[in-house]
């Protein structure tokens, strides 16, 4: 059996608040996830994201985006709150999420989760190469991982 999570953490750590997933993601890896969860890092999202989906009762992905809230706000969003469109994607890399999970429920619709859900934590600068995370996007790393970990502790796996 699949691992009933999948935690997708997407970002380039190169690009100041994009690198907020990759932050994400270390802080994860070193805290002990329960078996069930698998912990993925890509540092591309969109149509890498159908390579690593196998049937997971539920998908997490965290990302930076631009949403229109203050920076470092945390965005808790469903499958039917994920924007259509946007200026960016809510994944910036390439396609958007909603895309990749589209075409993934066609091509591989046994593959695809149930549950779906974005940790998004609202960003300030996707531009500058080689700047770490801005000072509100690092503050909000925490209550990034916090959000995650409470999903991963909501989510049992059934024998």
């Amino acid at each position: 059996m699949s691992a009933a999570v999948l935690i997708v953490c997407i970002g380039n750590e190169l690009v100041a608040d994009d690198g907020v997933g990759w932050v994400v993601y270390e802080r994860l890896r070193d805290s002990g996830l329960p078996e069930h969860v698998r912990l993925v890092f890509l540092g591309l999202g969109g149509i890498d994201l159908l390579e690593e989906i196998d049937g997971e009762d539920l998908l997490v992905v965290v990302d930076g985006v631009q949403l229109g809230a203050t920076p470092g706000t945390i965005h808790r969003l469903g499958w039917e709150q994920l924007p259509a469109t946007s200026p960016r994607p809510v994944s910036g890399h390439g396609i958007g999420i909603r895309e990749a999970i589209g075409v993934g429920r066609k091509l591989y619709p046994v593959r695809v989760p149930k549950d779906i859900i974005l940790i998004g934590v609202e960003g300030k600068c996707f531009n500058q190469l080689g700047a770490g995370l801005t000072e509100e996007v690092a503050l909000a790393v925490p209550q990034a991982v916090a959000t995650v970990l409470s999903l991963v502790q909501g989510c049992k796996v059934e024998v």
